[in-house]
């Protein structure tokens, strides 16, 4: 009889590690909260779903969890109960995501640990913040041109412009390629390369490995080109 009961429950330790191994697990800190609720969500087409959810009363620590097929972009979202709401994009994989950030500002603070899809993500984020300062720098002079009504300042800071975007499109090209592996590559010419020259999707498209080509954004990305194709 013992050895039965030791059985059953080495077999429940088992399964329920085996779960385990399945599941995507978010943990972290919000430093600063008192009061608020933390959701985890994905995209289903347009719509976000609620996947898990925690009300947080004099606890920063946060800890969320749902099962997981495949990486993919999921959304860390608070809500502070002054009827707005900030979120964080992050790419989860199986095992532990680890997100601390602060009340203050729960976005642009967030320091996001966790699967290796992210850690590419995070390289590529870490660049474009120098992109997005350079472009701010060209919006501000395009403006000062355009208030001044000054046709040559104009003209020149448009020419900048638009040669700012061609290299941000060419970066962002030439590192989906170098990440050919992973499933950051087709998610990156998905939102970020949707209105530029179709040649550089299927560039990107055709550096895919078989298994990136198989996965979520592989295939959303093949149906989006093939869409422009039409």
């Amino acid at each position: 009889m013992n050895k039965i009961i030791i059985f059953l429950f080495a077999a429940f330790l088992f399964f329920s590690c085996g779960n385990d191994s399945d599941k995507l697990i978010v943990k972290g800190t919000i430093k600063g909260l008192k009061k608020g609720t933390v959701y985890l969500k994905k995209a289903n087409d347009t719509v976000l779903v609620s996947l898990d959810s925690l009300v947080l009363n004099g606890n920063s620590n946060f800890k969320l969890e749902t099962t997981i097929d495949a990486p993919e972009i999921f959304y860390l979202l608070l809500d502070k109960n002054d009827k707005t709401k900030d979120g964080i994009a992050f790419f989860g994989n199986k095992g532990i995501t680890e997100i601390n950030t602060t009340l203050k500002n729960f976005t642009f603070d967030a320091k996001i640990k966790g699967s290796n899809q992210q850690e590419v993500l995070n390289g590529y984020l870490d660049m474009m913040d120098q992109f997005n300062d350079k472009n701010l720098d060209l919006i501000k002079d395009n403006l000062n041109a355009k208030i001044g009504n000054d046709s040559l300042a104009i003209a020149n800071s448009e020419r900048q412009l638009n040669s700012f975007t061609r290299r941000k499109y060419l970066y962002t090209t030439n590192f989906a390629i170098t990440n050919k592996d992973s499933e950051v590559a087709p998610y990156l010419a998905i939102t970020q390369l949707y209105d530029a020259n179709i040649k550089l999707l299927d560039t990107i498209n055709n550096s895919l490995t078989p298994k990136i080509k198989a996965s979520k954004y592989g295939k959303d990305l093949q149906e989006f080109i093939n869409k422009i194709k039409k």
